[in-house]
């Protein structure tokens, strides 16, 4: 049905891709591997998505990128069709979620979960994945472990547990406020932390350098 409305079924895994991932941007090879479709045809179509302003596109280090356009003037009905909410409910509840978002949950009490570094190609905090809450930690290693083979690529990520990062967050720890700051994709935010109000922080406050703002391909939980 979608398919026939929408003109072609690669047209539409792109919009899925596209809405389903913002802030997100790919490379067409990357995008033909991701929706399994000829690259002709994914040529093709982001061609036209290009000219409609559905989605934007620049180029870095030889490659054209593209990203879903959020000024586009039909980008919230769209979104509302093929796009992902953030999973910012207080108590697990029967609504679908992502497939993102269940695997997230499977590791343990998340409360908050976002991609930025090589993901939204913003390395302002070193670190690709950042999660919050009570982890296990085998189960974690797996997750990290099928999503480098899912992206192709290794992930720089930090864990920590809610009272580290709140602390961190009030004294405006110099890696919490990078990664804050960065662009990224929201996946679970539990206690609307990322609010505009909480993640920004005035040119007049004081930022404390962090002693743990290096993450490792072993991250562990804050001391």
């Amino acid at each position: 049905m979608i398919e026939q409305l929408f003109g072609s079924k690669t047209r539409v895994k792109l919009l899925r891709l596209f809405y389903s991932n913002p802030n997100r941007s790919f490379y067409v090879r990357e995008i033909t591997r991701k929706i399994d479709e000829q690259i002709n045809s994914v040529r093709r179509e982001l061609s036209n998505m290009l000219s409609i302003g559905i989605i934007s596109s620049d180029t870095n280090n030889n490659k054209l990128y593209y990203e879903v356009n959020q000024d586009f003037e039909f980008h919230a009905p769209l979104s509302e069709i093929f796009g992902t909410d953030v999973d910012n409910s207080k108590a697990d509840d029967t609504a679908p979620v992502s497939k993102a978002v269940s695997k997230l949950k499977a590791l343990g009490h998340v409360e908050l979960a976002f991609y930025t570094g090589q993901f939204t190609r913003d390395n302002t905090s070193g670190v690709d994945l950042l999660i919050v809450g009570d982890i296990n930690q085998t189960q974690l290693e797996k997750y990290v472990s099928d999503l480098e083979e899912q992206e192709g690529k290794d992930i720089r990520y930090t864990v920590m547990n809610p009272d580290e990062f709140k602390y961190r967050q009030q004294v405006n720890d110099r890696f919490i406020s990078l990664a804050l700051g960065s662009k990224k994709q929201v996946i679970i935010d539990k206690h609307n932390r990322l609010a505009p109000e909480s993640s920004k922080t005035s040119d007049n406050e004081d930022v404390v350098e962090s002693t743990d703002s290096k993450p490792t391909k072993k991250s562990k939980e804050g001391k």
